[in-house]
């Protein structure tokens, strides 16, 4: 098992009241799964994201990733789970402008503090495995939406992570480009990495093998797509 989250709970505070996120939420995900978590805005799922990324830390409960109880780890603990085990695709790609492609993919392993020669090496073939060999020295602004996206594909594949964790990574592009990009995630999935998609959009989680519905805070189905795309 790869993730395991035990009776977990995340609530904020406004003032002197709390408000409930997420309520009793059981989960578990294998080595391998791709994953859709659906629901509207406010349902919960956001957070759910956060917490799965290392981003936030519930209020109860537990969330074990490969049996670290990621729940009891300090900030700097998180980060270096975050760094080494999640790979993260944003909707708005999330790419620094004055870099190209190549430097872009290169940072993490820049703050994991692999060599020059390493990183290089590393990142040349993760956007080789977008198919964006020929575009290792254009700056965000001289690609295009689906092309920007595809290089924060490979900036999240460059570390090796345990998941690919993907916020709504179509929301950006137009229908056609989105299908690109979804193929591309299909493929990666069928290469053995583990995909955890948020999306509100059933035609996207219909890529994914499995669909979560989270619904005010709780999960309110959790079943097998019979419905996947397959083309």
């Amino acid at each position: 098992m790869l993730i395991e989250i035990v009776h977990l709970t995340k609530n904020y505070s406004i003032g002197e009241i709390e408000i409930p996120a997420l309520e009793d939420i059981n989960l578990t995900i294998e080595k391998n799964e791709y994953v859709a978590i659906m629901g509207p805005s406010g349902s919960g799922k956001s957070t759910l994201m956060n917490i799965l990324g290392c981003l936030d830390t519930p209020s109860d409960g537990h969330y074990y990733f490969n049996t670290t109880d990621v729940s009891t780890l300090d900030d700097d603990a998180l980060s270096a789970m975050r760094n080494r085990e999640i790979g993260f695709v944003f909707q708005n790609f999330n790419l620094l402008p004055r870099l190209n492609a190549l430097q872009n993919v290169e940072l993490p392993l820049i703050y994991a503090g692999m060599s020059a020669h390493e990183r290089k090496e590393r990142a040349l073939k993760a956007l080789e495995r977008v198919d964006l060999s020929n575009r290792i020295t254009h700056k965000p602004s001289e690609l295009s939406g689906g092309q920007r996206q595809r290089v924060a594909i490979a900036r999240a594949l460059v570390t090796r992570p345990g998941i690919l964790l993907a916020d709504e990574p179509t929301g950006a592009l137009d229908s056609k480009t989105g299908e690109d990009i979804m193929g591309l995630f299909r493929e990666l999935h069928r290469e053995g990495n583990t995909i955890i998609l948020i999306t509100h959009e059933q035609d996207i989680a219909n890529y994914a093998d499995r669909n979560i519905y989270l619904k005010d805070g709780m999960i309110h189905s959790d079943r097998p797509n019979r419905n996947k795309t397959l083309t």
